[in-house]
């Protein structure tokens, strides 16, 4: 089954609040499911904390000056 990504926005938030927002979201995805967040700044630390914890991600610059970051755990092979 293929589920819809995620979003949220984090943007206008000061740290920490938005990396807890985002693991938050991440222990209710489902398996096969992305999270995409909107976010003002580029979020350096919580890149380890993705890579620790198993999670793939991807990041690109907006427009309009924000990053959407597109998180995943990659599917093992069976």
């Amino acid at each position: 089954m293929q589920w819809e990504d995620q979003d949220l926005d984090v943007g206008g938030l000061e740290p920490p609040e938005p990396m807890v927002l985002i693991l938050e979201a991440l222990d209710r995805i489902q398996p096969g499911q992305r999270l995409r967040v909107l976010i003002d700044r580029e979020p350096h630390p919580l890149y380890r904390v993705l890579e620790r914890n198993g999670f793939a991600h991807s990041i690109s610059a907006r427009p309009d000056y924000r990053f959407e970051l597109l998180i995943w755990e990659p599917q093992q092979a069976a």
